[in-house]
């Protein structure tokens, strides 16, 4: 019987032998987010249904493709969809991903996310790099530990990398795009929150929300490999005058704010 190391590693033979090889960055691609690929050189293409292991996504805006090319004149591997926790799937398969590409030899990961503005001083439509977040769902490091990734207990006291987050930075001001910084934190889902979850996550410390990129950061940096994430806020989230949203609007938001966010992972990856 295969272990979940086993399956990894099986996965990573396949598309080693398929030629996602020797790739310097790994991309997450997050709600309305996926047509940053079009600016990728792309040299490979696969669907998850044809990747061993893989699982599906169920979210109707996510491709589930996995991509390598170049981009920002280097390789990539891109995936054009992730998994969540409210579709059902286990923390470990939401991460199974994220330890094949680290295990392919990815050396940093660019995760990128839609989210809720919660602090008022940020606008829907802006982007947030995440420099902390607070995790409210579970994550992949319970039950037995994998040595063979990580230690069972990583620190996370930089959970993403001051190094790249600076890069961001720059790359924003080269460009004169608002670029916020802040906490994001990250809840079960599916349903948005209520005006008293919202003033309960403003309280907590939280400058944005959403329902992903934590679990993913977390199985990263068990393995040491260094994350930056990015939120395009998509909606404000004031729970004094809290406004109803839709899904549909979320996903156009995140759509017009893609050019601007492609600008920074093409910039990020020239830099890094």
């Amino acid at each position: 019987m295969n272990t979940e190391l086993d399956d990894i590693k099986d996965t990573v033979a396949f598309l080693t032998n398929k030629g996602f090889a020797n790739a310097e960055v790994g991309i997450v691609l997050g709600t309305g987010l996926g047509n940053l690929v079009t600016k990728i050189d792309i040299e490979i293409e696969l669907s998850y249904s044809d990747i061993p292991n893989f699982t599906l996504s169920t979210v109707e805006f996510h491709s589930g493709k996995l991509i390598y090319g170049k981009l920002g004149g280097k390789q990539v591997i891109a995936m054009q969809g992730r998994f969540h926790f409210y579709e059902g799937y286990n923390m470990n398969e939401i991460v199974f991903p994220i330890r094949v590409l680290k295990l392919l030899g990815i050396k940093n990961l660019l995760i990128s996310n839609a989210a809720g503005a919660i602090n008022t001083e940020f606008k829907k439509g802006e982007l947030m790099v995440i420099n902390d977040h607070i995790n409210l769902q579970s994550n992949a490091l319970i039950g037995r530990n994998m040595k063979e990734l990580g230690t069972r207990f990583p620190d996370m006291s930089e959970p993403y990398s001051s190094q790249l987050r600076k890069i961001a930075g720059s790359v924003a001001k080269e460009n004169s795009i608002i670029l916020r910084e802040g906490t994001y934190v990250s809840v079960q889902g599916p349903m948005l929150e209520t005006a008293a979850e919202y003033r309960y996550l403003d309280s907590i410390g939280a400058d944005a929300v959403g329902m992903s990129t934590t679990p993913e950061v977390i199985a990263a940096n068990h393995m040491g490999l260094p994350v930056m994430a990015i939120s395009v806020l998509t909606d404000e989230c004031d729970y004094t005058n809290l406004q109803p949203v839709s899904i549909e609007e979320i996903i156009a938001i995140a759509g017009k704010a893609e050019i601007v966010l492609t600008i920074m992972f093409e910039g990020i990856i020239e830099k890094i």
